[in-house]
Protein backbone atom coordinates (compact mmCIF):
# COMPACT_ATOMS: atom_id res chain seq x y z
CA UNK A 1 0.00 0.00 0.00
CA UNK A 2 1.48 3.38 -1.04
CA UNK A 3 0.98 6.13 1.69
CA UNK A 4 3.55 8.28 1.28
CA UNK A 5 4.86 9.82 -1.58
CA UNK A 6 7.95 11.74 -2.78
CA UNK A 7 8.00 14.11 -5.67
CA UNK A 8 11.35 15.42 -7.23
CA UNK A 9 10.17 17.21 -10.02
CA UNK A 10 11.56 20.59 -11.74
CA UNK A 11 8.78 21.83 -13.32
CA UNK A 12 6.15 23.17 -11.35
CA UNK A 13 3.16 22.38 -14.21
CA UNK A 14 4.11 19.09 -13.49
CA UNK A 15 4.28 19.05 -9.86
CA UNK A 16 0.87 20.41 -9.73
CA UNK A 17 -0.34 17.52 -11.65
CA UNK A 18 1.35 14.76 -9.83
CA UNK A 19 -0.19 16.25 -6.27
CA UNK A 20 -3.32 16.10 -8.14
CA UNK A 21 -3.51 12.78 -9.19
CA UNK A 22 -2.02 11.39 -5.94
CA UNK A 23 -4.76 13.59 -3.97
CA UNK A 24 -7.61 11.35 -6.21
CA UNK A 25 -5.61 8.43 -5.75
CA UNK A 26 -6.36 8.97 -1.74
CA UNK A 27 -2.39 9.22 -1.25
CA UNK A 28 -2.72 12.31 1.55
CA UNK A 29 1.17 12.35 2.52
CA UNK A 30 2.70 14.22 -0.43
CA UNK A 31 5.48 16.38 -0.24
CA UNK A 32 7.98 17.78 -3.22
CA UNK A 33 10.99 19.28 -4.24
CA UNK A 34 12.17 20.70 -6.97
CA UNK A 35 16.45 19.61 -6.53
CA UNK A 36 18.13 15.93 -6.47
CA UNK A 37 20.08 16.72 -3.56
CA UNK A 38 17.00 17.78 -1.66
CA UNK A 39 14.90 14.72 -2.86
CA UNK A 40 18.28 12.24 -1.44
CA UNK A 41 18.06 14.76 2.11
CA UNK A 42 14.29 13.88 2.12
CA UNK A 43 14.71 10.44 1.81
CA UNK A 44 17.27 10.36 4.32
CA UNK A 45 15.41 12.42 6.72
CA UNK A 46 12.34 10.06 6.50
CA UNK A 47 14.26 6.92 7.10
CA UNK A 48 15.89 8.50 10.37
CA UNK A 49 12.94 9.43 11.73
CA UNK A 50 11.73 5.67 11.65
CA UNK A 51 8.63 7.33 8.81
CA UNK A 52 10.50 6.63 5.62
CA UNK A 53 8.71 6.85 2.09
CA UNK A 54 7.02 4.32 -0.13
CA UNK A 55 7.19 5.46 -3.40
CA UNK A 56 9.80 7.96 -5.22
CA UNK A 57 8.27 9.94 -8.21
CA UNK A 58 11.08 11.77 -10.55
CA UNK A 59 11.79 13.08 -13.79
CA UNK A 60 14.80 12.26 -15.26
CA UNK A 61 16.32 15.75 -16.50
CA UNK A 62 16.14 18.85 -14.26
CA UNK A 63 17.35 22.13 -15.43
CA UNK A 64 20.84 23.43 -14.17
CA UNK A 65 20.24 26.52 -12.14
CA UNK A 66 22.32 28.91 -9.53
CA UNK A 67 21.94 25.84 -7.32
CA UNK A 68 24.77 23.57 -7.41
CA UNK A 69 24.10 19.85 -6.93
CA UNK A 70 25.69 16.56 -6.73
CA UNK A 71 23.07 14.82 -8.29
CA UNK A 72 22.61 16.40 -11.64
CA UNK A 73 20.03 13.99 -13.05
CA UNK A 74 16.74 11.65 -11.78
CA UNK A 75 19.14 8.18 -12.90
CA UNK A 76 21.24 9.02 -10.00
CA UNK A 77 19.15 9.82 -7.47
CA UNK A 78 17.50 6.79 -8.27
CA UNK A 79 20.70 4.72 -7.61
CA UNK A 80 21.71 7.03 -4.22
CA UNK A 81 17.93 6.41 -2.95
CA UNK A 82 18.18 2.67 -3.70
CA UNK A 83 21.29 2.64 -2.24
CA UNK A 84 19.54 4.37 1.48
CA UNK A 85 16.69 2.67 1.19
CA UNK A 86 17.09 -0.58 -0.90
CA UNK A 87 12.98 -1.56 -0.90
CA UNK A 88 11.80 2.25 -2.41
CA UNK A 89 9.15 1.87 -4.79
CA UNK A 90 10.00 4.13 -7.90
CA UNK A 91 8.00 5.64 -10.71
CA UNK A 92 10.15 7.62 -13.80
CA UNK A 93 7.77 10.75 -14.65
CA UNK A 94 9.40 11.96 -18.00
CA UNK A 95 9.28 12.95 -21.26
CA UNK A 96 11.97 10.46 -22.37
CA UNK A 97 11.40 7.96 -25.33
CA UNK A 98 14.51 6.59 -26.01
CA UNK A 99 14.63 2.93 -25.60
CA UNK A 100 18.20 2.39 -24.81
CA UNK A 101 17.30 4.79 -21.52
CA UNK A 102 14.15 3.38 -20.55
CA UNK A 103 15.75 -0.45 -20.90
CA UNK A 104 18.83 0.60 -19.07
CA UNK A 105 16.09 1.71 -16.13
CA UNK A 106 14.11 -1.03 -16.22
CA UNK A 107 17.06 -3.67 -15.98
CA UNK A 108 19.83 -1.97 -14.25
CA UNK A 109 18.01 0.43 -12.18
CA UNK A 110 14.57 -1.85 -11.52
CA UNK A 111 12.40 0.74 -11.49
CA UNK A 112 8.85 0.17 -10.94
CA UNK A 113 7.20 1.81 -13.15
CA UNK A 114 7.36 4.17 -16.35
CA UNK A 115 5.36 6.98 -17.15
CA UNK A 116 6.00 9.06 -19.85
CA UNK A 117 4.71 12.71 -20.24
CA UNK A 118 1.78 13.08 -23.27
CA UNK A 119 -1.25 12.96 -23.57
CA UNK A 120 -3.26 10.73 -21.28
CA UNK A 121 -0.54 10.99 -18.63
CA UNK A 122 -2.79 11.12 -15.53
CA UNK A 123 -4.55 8.06 -16.24
CA UNK A 124 -1.57 6.18 -16.73
CA UNK A 125 -0.10 7.63 -13.51
CA UNK A 126 -2.87 6.30 -11.74
CA UNK A 127 -2.59 2.98 -13.41
CA UNK A 128 1.15 2.63 -12.62
CA UNK A 129 0.25 3.80 -8.64
CA UNK A 130 -2.51 1.47 -8.19
CA UNK A 131 0.23 -1.32 -10.22
CA UNK A 132 2.56 -0.46 -7.65
CA UNK A 133 0.50 -0.76 -4.47
CA UNK A 134 -0.32 -4.19 -5.08
CA UNK A 135 3.29 -5.44 -5.80
CA UNK A 136 3.16 -5.01 -9.59
CA UNK A 137 5.32 -3.23 -12.48
CA UNK A 138 3.80 -0.79 -14.86
CA UNK A 139 5.28 -0.31 -18.33
CA UNK A 140 3.18 1.10 -21.01
CA UNK A 141 3.10 -1.59 -23.64
CA UNK A 142 4.07 0.70 -26.48
CA UNK A 143 7.35 1.53 -24.47
CA UNK A 144 7.94 -2.39 -24.12
CA UNK A 145 7.19 -2.44 -28.08
CA UNK A 146 10.25 0.27 -28.65
CA UNK A 147 12.41 -1.78 -26.62
CA UNK A 148 11.51 -5.02 -28.41
CA UNK A 149 12.38 -2.92 -31.44
CA UNK A 150 15.33 -1.68 -30.68
CA UNK A 151 16.41 -5.40 -29.61
CA UNK A 152 15.40 -7.13 -33.06
CA UNK A 153 18.62 -6.13 -34.54
CA UNK A 154 21.71 -6.94 -32.54
CA UNK A 155 23.69 -4.00 -34.06
CA UNK A 156 27.69 -4.88 -34.66
CA UNK A 157 31.26 -2.90 -33.77
CA UNK A 158 30.82 -2.89 -37.97
CA UNK A 159 27.39 -1.54 -37.99
CA UNK A 160 28.00 1.09 -35.43
CA UNK A 161 30.87 2.58 -37.24
CA UNK A 162 29.25 2.41 -40.77
CA UNK A 163 26.11 4.20 -39.04
CA UNK A 164 28.02 6.61 -37.42
CA UNK A 165 29.61 7.23 -40.35
CA UNK A 166 26.86 7.76 -42.35
CA UNK A 167 25.46 10.08 -39.46
CA UNK A 168 28.60 12.44 -39.75
CA UNK A 169 27.34 12.97 -43.62
CA UNK A 170 30.19 10.07 -45.47
CA UNK A 171 28.05 8.79 -48.41
CA UNK A 172 27.68 5.37 -48.53
CA UNK A 173 30.31 4.69 -51.24
CA UNK A 174 33.29 6.79 -49.61
CA UNK A 175 32.94 4.49 -46.53
CA UNK A 176 34.85 1.94 -47.38
CA UNK A 177 38.25 4.25 -47.24
CA UNK A 178 37.53 5.27 -43.73
CA UNK A 179 36.98 1.43 -42.20
CA UNK A 180 40.28 0.74 -43.43
CA UNK A 181 41.71 3.79 -41.99
CA UNK A 182 40.22 2.04 -38.58
CA UNK A 183 41.15 -1.03 -39.54
CA UNK A 184 37.85 -2.21 -39.41
CA UNK A 185 36.72 -5.71 -41.85
CA UNK A 186 35.23 -5.87 -43.72
CA UNK A 187 35.64 -2.67 -45.42
CA UNK A 188 34.35 -3.54 -49.12
CA UNK A 189 31.48 -1.60 -50.55
CA UNK A 190 29.40 -4.30 -51.25
CA UNK A 191 29.64 -6.07 -47.67
CA UNK A 192 28.65 -2.50 -46.31
CA UNK A 193 25.64 -2.65 -49.06
CA UNK A 194 24.48 -5.87 -48.02
CA UNK A 195 24.77 -4.94 -44.00
CA UNK A 196 23.17 -1.97 -44.29
CA UNK A 197 20.52 -3.14 -46.47
CA UNK A 198 20.01 -6.26 -44.01
CA UNK A 199 19.88 -3.65 -41.02
CA UNK A 200 17.31 -1.69 -42.73
CA UNK A 201 15.35 -4.36 -43.66
CA UNK A 202 15.22 -5.82 -40.10
CA UNK A 203 13.70 -2.57 -38.73
CA UNK A 204 11.90 -1.13 -41.40
CA UNK A 205 13.56 1.80 -43.07
CA UNK A 206 13.25 2.60 -46.32
CA UNK A 207 16.60 4.72 -46.67
CA UNK A 208 19.86 5.69 -44.65
CA UNK A 209 18.67 8.69 -43.66
CA UNK A 210 15.84 6.83 -41.72
CA UNK A 211 18.44 4.12 -39.93
CA UNK A 212 20.30 6.80 -38.72
CA UNK A 213 17.65 9.15 -37.21
CA UNK A 214 16.38 5.38 -36.22
CA UNK A 215 19.43 4.83 -34.41
CA UNK A 216 20.06 8.21 -32.84
CA UNK A 217 16.82 8.09 -31.82
CA UNK A 218 17.37 4.88 -29.88
CA UNK A 219 20.77 5.64 -28.62
CA UNK A 220 22.94 3.44 -30.76
CA UNK A 221 24.61 6.02 -31.82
Amino acid sequence: MIKKVLIAEDHESANISLQRTLEDLGIALVNYVYYCDDALTELQRALSSGNGYDLLVTDLQFEPDHHRQQLKDGTALIASARTIQPDLKVLVFSAESRASVIEELINNHQIDAFVRKARNDAKELKQAIENISIHQRYYPRHLLQLIQQKNSHQFTDFDIAVIELLSQGIRQKDIPPHLVQRQIQPSGLSSIEKRLNHIREQLDCSNNEQLVAFCKDKGII
